[in-house]
């Protein structure tokens, strides 16, 4: 019985996530202010309200081992992540854990949770938790570096983001995230040293543009003017945006324009993208603008 609920829940969650409205993004030429393309906000999916009653109902009535109970508990958890409920998917993370104390995936996602919330002690437990567990575990080298580099820590967050950087050195985010924390210890040792990486990075991505304008190669008229280039639907298009949006935030932050920066990451803010990096720390981000003696390396 159990393998067979976990068959169907795998197959209706590859429905939802592979069901993305394939609306063409020639319609969003017309959505520019000036050379600015606007985001259209994420719909919450209906096909992940109606995976989160799947699970309510399967989690209320089936007979589960802790295990099982555990892994369907931190799925939902990632669902309402997804559709921006993140206090019930924290609840969920840390029922899961008490389920399954062992749970790596579990921990990374609560240390998120932390980040966002400024608790950044709980976060670095989290981070460890995660890597004692799975030495492997990729990500949670990304966020325990990013929960150092928010928690004014950033000549400590530059190892693991290092090492996150050189399990892919062609992502292009991987190289901004590391440049981050290695500018808030010393900008010129940074440049230089992203001017040093730019070569690894797939010559193909479209947020080679985004290095680009950290390194002064191109101008701001020209990153936003490529943005649409590849995109095949609006999904990916509100996608790209979230991201260019927020690290747009970030160079105009570095550069004092503290208005634009702003007015970026509420953009990143209003797409809707719940559960990308970005816009998790675009709220952070505009914290430290009207903030900036705290929660800034």
């Amino acid at each position: 019985m159990h393998k067979l609920i976990s068959l169907i829940l795998f197959s209706f969650l590859l429905t939802m996530l592979t069901g993305c409205s394939q609306t063409p993004v020639t319609e969003s030429r017309g959505q520019q202010m000036g050379n600015l393309l606007l985001a259209e906000p994420v719909p919450v999916s209906p096909r992940s309200q109606m995976a989160i009653i799947r699970y309510n109902q399967i989690l209320a009535s089936a007979d589960l081992s802790d295990e099982e109970r555990a892994e369907l508990t931190y799925q939902r958890g990632m669902l309402y992540d997804s559709v921006g409920l993140g206090g019930l998917a924290q609840f969920d993370y840390s029922q899961a854990l008490q389920l399954k104390p062992d749970m790596a995936e579990a921990y990374n996602s609560m240390g998120i949770h932390f980040i966002q919330q400024g608790e950044y002690i709980q976060a670095y437990e989290a981070f460890d938790s995660t890597l004692d567990i799975n030495p492997d575990y990729d990500f949670a080298f990304l966020n325990r570096g990013i929960a150092l580099y928010y928690g004014d820590r950033s000549d400590l967050a530059i190892p693991d983001l290092r090492t996150f950087y050189n399990n892919d050195p062609s992502d292009p985010f991987r190289a901004l995230w590391l440049y981050f924390a290695m500018a808030a210890v010393n900008e010129v040792d940074a440049q230089a040293y992203l001017a040093d990486i730019r070569s690894n990075i797939s010559q193909n991505h479209w947020a080679l543009s985004l290095v680009d304008l950290y390194l002064g190669n191109v101008g701001e008229d020209h990153l936003l003017g490529q943005l649409i280039d590849g995109v095949s639907n609006q999904r990916e298009l509100t996608e790209r945006l979230c991201e260019a949006y927020f690290y747009l935030g970030k160079y105009h932050s570095s550069q004092q324009n503290q208005g634009i920066a702003a007015n970026y990451f509420k953009l990143a803010l209003s797409t809707n993208v719940y559960d990308y990096v970005e816009h998790r720390y675009a709220r952070k981000e505009l914290k430290r603008l009207r903030q900036p003696d705290s929660d800034s390396p």
